[in-house]
């Protein structure tokens, strides 16, 4: 699947838009990684627990909006985007969408 955060893809033509794609994913803290990322906190660093949950929420979040668009018969997402917010204290969500389009 080709996905772009541009409006088009390079060297193809769109035939037809299909609609819109999402996935997403919400994730949660865990007692051991906030221990853990709460004495980096102190002493500074990159908190490489919380990123390796985002990008795990990226790749589910990608992966959903992928699998949205095949089912409509898509060769192409453009427009892709991702937004992230807090649903509730400790949880966070990555949403990925797109337009789900047919290439010539």
């Amino acid at each position: 699947m080709l996905m772009s955060t541009t409006d088009s893809v390079a060297g193809r033509e769109i035939e037809a838009t299909l609609g819109l794609v999402k996935g997403n994913s919400v994730q949660s803290r865990n007692v051991g990684r906030d221990i853990v990322a709460g004495l980096r906190n102190i002493v500074g660093g990159e908190m490489k627990e919380y990123a390796e949950m985002l990008v795990r929420s990226r790749e589910i979040a990608t992966k959903e909006m992928e699998e949205e668009a095949l089912k409509l018969g898509a060769d192409a997402i453009v427009g892709v985007r991702f937004t992230t917010s807090s649903v509730m204290d400790g949880t966070s969500e990555v949403l990925a969408y797109g337009t789900a389009v047919k290439l010539k």
